[in-house]
């Protein structure tokens, strides 16, 4: 699968150039002193919408994580999008790691779902219920796999560039999230977990739960 582009998250451009162009102008009328903290908040946007491309597992029974973050919930739990009992893991992503969103499975995508809702702590249980989200619900060969994609505190905007019945591969960035969030993974009863609460996860890279053979 081709990268769609390189190192930086398309939906940060704007706000780095933004960044690095009020950089060189008050850096240009007042000097280099004045415009040094806009230059590390330029530092600060460019490592927030960096999105690296990463390893993918290729095991069919492996759920690979579909964020950067820290596991903040393991949980038998209903899955509300799906209709069904469901094993619940979440992610909570801080504004230092990579929001770029991306699938966890190979599968097509039934149906997306988008919440409007409140700003709680990411962190935070209730926001899984309370937040605005988007959930996407993916066959992937009968299994059915919920990935929703919450805001947070800060995070006030939460972008999805794919729509029901569009075919994803695991690893494939499907969405991101701005400044701070969570996303939350049902999978089938019988899926084995394979993280612990306040593990460290990459997307794509790691491996959330193997599906029950």
């Amino acid at each position: 699968m081709s990268y769609p582009h390189p190192i930086l998250a398309r939906e940060g451009w704007p706000f780095i150039a933004t960044a690095v162009l009020l950089s060189i102008i008050i850096w240009g009328l007042a000097g280099f002193a004045w415009s040094l903290p806009l230059w590390l908040l330029t530092v600060f946007v460019v490592q927030f919408f960096r999105d690296p491309p990463r390893p993918i597992p290729q095991d069919p029974l492996a759920v690979l994580s579909p964020a950067d973050g820290r596991i903040v919930a393991i949980e038998h739990a209903a899955d509300p999008y799906g209709q069904r009992e469901a094993l619940k893991i979440s992610v909570f992503m801080n504004v230092f790691n990579v929001h770029s969103n991306r699938s966890p499975v190979d599968g097509e995508v039934r149906s997306v779902q988008y919440f409007p809702g409140k700003f709680f702590n990411a962190d935070l249980d209730k926001a899984s219920e309370q937040n605005e989200r988007n959930a996407l619900v993916i066959d992937c060969g009968g299994r059915m796999v919920t990935v929703v994609q919450v805001a947070g505190l800060i995070a006030r905007r939460i972008l999805c560039h794919v729509k029901a019945g569009a075919v994803l591969q695991r690893g494939q960035r499907f969405g991101f999230i701005r400044f701070g969030s969570r996303v939350d993974v049902y999978l089938p009863v019988g899926s084995q977990s394979r993280v612990s609460i306040g593990d460290k996860v990459y997307a794509s890279s790691s491996v959330l739960a193997d599906f029950a053979a």
